[in-house]
């Protein structure tokens, strides 16, 4: 059986979703959120397999949700559900470490399909969505930054060890080398020193 904990800080949103899912034997919802700080105490309680998780979610972002419940629980899937796919949103959901995007207007039967390929271990993404990920894998922009690699470098900048880093933004060690060393090449400099001070000459920060 395939537990799903579906965030959204609609009801009407999280009964419409639930409906949808109802019909599948093989899944069973084991809690809902409203907000970023419920979703992550069920998923320490509960250990879905699969969350299900809106982007904006009231006094809270989505993709903070999202890395809070994967530090919570790693072995769980996130895949996104929300009405809005700019290129932003997207990378920073897949960099936040969610498996799957998709849009609210998924039909039934790919919402059950997609629930159980995250299950496994797949990734799963609106035909759009992929669509808008590999014009920019083709057509990288060098030099741009994420959202989540500025505030790794703003902290850099303040003088934050990476485990600090981790510990302020609720990621692991590993994940803050990761951005950092993201950030290297986008900047193409070798160090933390070069690349606070070649991105604040640029503007990023």
């Amino acid at each position: 059986m395939i537990t799903v904990l579906l965030v959204d800080d609609h009801p009407v949103v999280r009964a419409g979703v639930a409906g949808m899912l109802a019909g599948a034997d093989d899944i069973t919802i084991v809690g809902e959120a409203g907000d970023a700080s419920e979703a992550v105490l069920l998923v320490r309680h509960r250990r879905p397999d699969v969350v299900l998780m809106d982007l904006r979610l009231s006094g809270g972002d989505g993709v903070d949700a999202t890395i809070r419940v994967l530090a919570e629980s790693p072995r769980t899937r996130v895949v996104v559900l929300t009405t809005y796919e700019t290129d932003a949103d997207i990378l920073r959901a897949v960099e936040a470490g969610a498996t799957g995007y998709l849009l609210k207007d998924v039909a039934r039967h790919d919402l059950i399909t997609a629930v159980r390929t995250a299950a496994r271990g797949g990734t799963v993404l609106a035909p759009s969505v992929a669509t808008r990920l590999l014009r920019q894998v083709r057509r990288p922009a060098r030099g741009t930054l994420s959202a989540r690699e500025v505030q790794v470098l703003r902290l850099v900048g303040q003088g934050l060890s990476n485990a600090e880093i981790g510990r302020e933004l609720h990621i692991s060690e590993a994940t803050v080398k990761t951005h950092l060393l993201r950030t290297f090449n986008k900047l193409d400099v070798s160090d933390r020193t070069a690349a606070v001070t070649t991105a604040m000459a640029a503007g990023l920060l």
